[in-house]
């Protein structure tokens, strides 16, 4: 296996998924990161977060970092051999109080990599469109929008649902020309 200084966003969040799966902690990629990987790097986090799907504690996820040479720095985890910091915000897994409606596993040679799908990426990317009025949250999802399939009609729905339907129907053409 290649040095974690040499691992794409990608294969360094497959490696950490697959590490901490050996200890029975099940974690999904989401935010930022995942628009890196489906964009492929048009745009650049150096985040990683992922949502812990049973809640472990803290102890047993810093433990098996700790195996893989991640130390705690505040809230977040590091890695001397990179720059990408790892972060597990409070889950559920959820996007505008909806639960993620798929998890998709993309495979890297440093292992399987549990990941939001694209349309719920967008969706999340939205949410900081549509709540805080992120101009690059808007800019993110297009990306993603270009580089994969989304479900127009799904985020359509949610975003009724988050009551910001007027918002996507003002964005919907961004969305639908990363389509052409």
């Amino acid at each position: 296996m290649k040095p974690i200084k040499e691992m794409s966003v990608g294969e360094l969040a497959a490696f950490i998924c697959s590490h901490l799966g050996k200890h029975n902690i099940d974690v999904v990629l989401s935010g930022g990161s995942c628009v890196s990987i489906y964009s492929n790097n048009r745009y650049v986090s150096l985040d990683l977060d992922f949502i812990d799907n049973r809640f472990t504690k803290k102890k047993n996820v810093k433990d098996a970092l700790l195996e893989i040479g991640f130390y705690e720095e505040h809230r977040y985890f590091k890695h001397p051999e990179t720059e990408f910091i790892v972060e597990f915000p409070s889950g559920p897994l959820s996007v505008g109080h909806e639960p993620i409606k798929e998890i998709i596993i993309l495979e890297f040679a440093t292992g399987q990599l549990s990941i939001i799908s694209p349309t719920d990426c967008v969706k999340d990317r939205l949410a900081g469109y549509y709540y805080w009025k992120d101009r690059q949250c808007l800019q993110q999802a297009v990306l993603v929008a270009e580089a994969k399939d989304v479900d127009l009609e799904e985020i359509e729905r949610w975003s009724k649902s988050v009551r910001k339907l007027r918002e996507f129907h003002q964005i919907k053409k961004l969305l639908a020309k990363a389509k052409t």
